[in-house]
């Protein structure tokens, strides 16, 4: 399901034209997306994570109204709905307005009574590109709830209902690490988290670097299918490790030690997944080492393994995916690519020398359409600030 395309405007038009619609003055609340660096299909296994908040964005504006209604309206699909807090649907129906109800429900439930809003919804989080459209929203529509409603969640709890929000009613079972990171992103930092813990730490990205994302404009649903399958895979290997040793309740609490004694007796399939997991968590800890020293050269050979394991142990990627990694390793100036998001499509990172970024995006562009016959998209971004509001005299987003 793809959003109709809409002109580029900020939080100021968004604001006017709740202005016009509604004849009030909203309040603003942005939610970033997110590219993740290092440290995939590990957060819903209790893993490491090190992802930074991006500068796209959903931005929501919104106003209380009279009444138990949500009247909702997104600018990118050109549509509204209107929803009963009192009489919300019980069931997703593959639409937009899914996040929107999902969220709803899950803080009438953990926070109390919600009011009556009218909301006017803006994004420019690449849709199916592995780069957290959905976690954006979540977040931006909770706290927008919140915000009107005049209740407070801390972030990490803001996190967690959002995820909950995706995996009970839109049915992706998802991890923590797209709604925190959205929550608690900092500009020109990486976040490393611990997925059972949420203990994190924010290391900063050299200002030399630019974090280049490569959009394959291969679509994918992680809502269903082979995401599914992945987790299921995963939870099969962490059901017959804890058979075998006392204390496992994820993959995360096998370590490459345990996986070589013990893992013979998986079926292949399992096994590689269990593998592309215990080693990927480690490969995590090694990058956020590697940060710390500033040593680029070291991270970005951490990148590159973790493709190499996306691919096969975990059979994540694509063939267009896989080109575009390839493609990146003979540019100068790049230091790691890799598959970034769920797979089956959607984006590279790419961790590449400031002064060659322009380079790197147009000799990606041509190499990638004389092969594919596709056009990419690239961004040349930097880390941004997490989810928050907007100050009502701020022409722009806060960075």
């Amino acid at each position: 399901m793809n959003a109709k395309a809409t002109s580029e405007y900020g939080p100021l038009e968004l604001s006017e034209r709740f202005e016009k619609t509604y004849g009030a003055t909203p309040i603003l609340v942005r939610a970033p997306g997110r590219v993740n660096l290092i440290g995939e299909h590990t957060d819903y296994n209790d893993g490491f994570v090190f992802p930074a908040a991006i500068g796209f964005e959903t931005i929501v504006a919104i106003g209380p109204r009279d009444g138990k209604g949500l009247i909702v309206h997104s600018e990118n699909y050109q549509e509204g709905v209107e929803l009963d807090l009192e009489e919300l649907p019980a069931t997703r129906r593959g639409h937009w307005s899914d996040y929107v109800v999902g969220i709803a429900r899950q803080l009438q439930h953990e926070a109390g009574t919600v009011g009556g809003a009218n909301l006017l919804l803006r994004g420019n989080v690449p849709l199916g590109a592995g780069l957290s459209s959905s976690a954006s929203l979540e977040v931006a529509i909770c706290m927008a709830l919140l915000e009107v409603s005049n209740r407070s969640m801390d972030g990490d709890s803001v996190a967690r209902l959002c995820q909950r929000a995706e995996n009970e009613f839109v049915g992706a079972r998802c991890g923590i690490m797209d709604q925190f990171i959205s929550v608690h992103g900092k500009k020109d930092h990486a976040l490393r988290l611990d997925c059972r813990s949420l203990q994190y730490e924010l290391l900063p990205i050299p200002p030399g670097v630019r974090l280049v994302i490569c959009n394959s404009m291969v679509r994918h649903s992680v809502a269903e299918g082979a995401y599914n399958e992945r987790r299921a895979e995963c939870e099969a290997g962490a059901r017959y490790f804890a058979e075998r040793m006392p204390g496992v309740k994820a993959l995360r609490d096998v370590s490459f030690e345990d996986f070589e004694k013990l893992g013979d007796d998986l079926p292949e399939a399992i096994r590689n997944r269990c593998r592309h997991v215990i080693t990927e968590n480690s490969r995590v800890l090694q990058a956020a080492d590697a940060l710390k020293e500033a040593n680029l050269t070291q991270f970005g050979k951490l990148m590159l393994n973790s493709h190499a394991s996306l691919r096969g142990d975990f059979a994540a990627s694509c063939e267009e995916i896989d080109l575009l990694v390839r493609l990146a390793e003979h540019c100068p100036g790049v230091y790691g690519a890799r598959m970034t998001g769920g797979g089956f499509g959607g984006c590279t990172i790419n961790l590449v020398d400031a002064d060659r970024a322009e380079e790197f995006r147009g000799t990606i562009l041509g190499e990638y359409e004389r092969a594919t016959g596709r056009v990419a998209e690239i961004y040349v971004t930097s880390a941004a600030n997490g989810a928050g509001p907007i100050l009502q005299n701020t022409r722009a987003s806060q960075p």
